[in-house]
């Protein structure tokens, strides 16, 4: 049996949808994915063996209680009603989003192409694959800036390039906020989370901002990474061209104030204490993850881990407290999770296991 969620009759239902859906996610990180996944698929089975005429919409009214992410083309039958979750490791069902303005939540595909329409039905941007593009043109005279929010889960990355040519890549766990276009007179302000690399466009009269929290980054044209997830301790800006500013809380507002970054500098914004430290570093080690490549320098095992559960969009749970604090050296290209764990298994003897389809324990 094929839900077709194709029909012209079903879109609008579709996208509320996923739009409940999505914003029930966002609020909750901890659910049995698998448990709900049964249960909504056996209710559906129910109503198709109690009706003739099986009707989408009675997938709908159990949105509201049942969790479920669901791919345009999801197919229901008995046979995956049924079926044993995998030991292997699966990536969780999890899609790209586009919050617009009005509210309206857009599932972005991969492999597909899509337009963004602005709320006068104007195309302001359009998507192929794993990059979207916003219109170069002018600068709008509106007063007040019109924003999307583009999130992009773990186990993904995409691509964005904003009006004004600025580009955004964004790592597995980010969520960034940006004006469809900027303003004239104004600062280019973006806001975000998790992690990018940003190659700002050049332009002195109009400064791009980065706010992530309590930390404000001042740039004109440059290329840096920021790392800003919300459960790191530590928020970290590297410099690998042209010149930033980093500014905690309220500095940037006063003269003289901030840290200022040049070529090969990290600056590290402590969460708690709210300071701002610089050190000399490899640039290529911060930025390697655009290119696919995972690398560790110095890095404890409980951050490593992390940045696995980032990459892979698994769950990861350390039973050997001794190596939290260990550090390692490592790195590794575009390779299945399974053949790092076994990396620090044979190397570092570290033992583990898989649970299901989505959680590793480490002994």
């Amino acid at each position: 049996m094929e839900i077709e969620l194709k029909k012209p009759s079903n879109d609008q239902l579709f996208n509320d949808y996923v739009k409940l859906n999505f914003r029930i996610d966002r609020k909750m990180k901890i659910y049995d994915k698998e448990k709900s996944k049964r249960l909504l698929l056996d209710k559906i089975k129910k109503d198709k063996d109690n009706s003739d005429k099986f009707k989408f919409r009675s997938v709908f009214k159990y949105a509201a209680i049942i969790i479920l992410s669901m791919t345009l083309g999801y197919f229901v039958n008995e046979k995956l009603a049924n079926a044993v979750p995998s030991k292997a490791f699966a990536p969780k069902e999890n899609f790209i989003t586009l919050e617009r303005e009005d509210g309206n939540i857009q599932v972005i595909s991969e492999d597909g192409t899509s337009e963004v329409i602005d709320s006068e039905g104007k195309v302001v941007g359009s998507q192929v694959g794993n990059q979207l593009v916003y219109t170069n043109g002018n600068k709008t005279i509106s007063h007040e800036p019109v924003y999307n929010t583009l999130h992009v889960p773990y186990g993904k990355k995409f691509e964005l390039q904003l009006s004004d040519g600025s580009m955004a890549y964004l790592n597995a766990g980010s969520t960034i906020k940006y004006p469809v276009k900027f303003i004239e007179g104004k600062d280019r302000t973006v806001f975000l989370t998790g992690e990018a690399f940003l190659e700002v466009a050049k332009d002195a009269e109009h400064p791009f901002i980065v706010k992530a929290n309590d930390l404000n980054i001042r740039v004109y044209g440059t290329k840096f990474n920021v790392s800003a997830y919300p459960e790191d301790d530590v928020k970290e800006v590297v410099l690998v061209e042209g010149s930033v500013g980093m500014y905690s809380g309220t500095q940037m507002a006063a003269e003289n104030k901030g840290t200022l970054l040049t070529p090969g500098l990290k600056g590290s914004f402590d969460n708690a204490k709210g300071n701002i430290t610089t050190e000399s570093v490899v640039t290529s080690v911060y930025t390697s993850w655009v290119n696919g490549v995972l690398v560790f320098r110095n890095m404890t095992f409980e951050n490593i881990l992390k940045k696995l559960e980032r990459h892979y969009n698994v769950k990861i749970v350390n039973k050997n407290s001794k190596l939290a604090s260990a550090k390692f050296n490592a790195s590794f290209g575009d390779m299945p999770i399974h053949n790092i764990l076994e990396y620090f298994k044979g190397e570092y003897n570290i033992d583990y296991s898989v649970i299901n389809a989505n959680e590793i324990i480490v002994k």
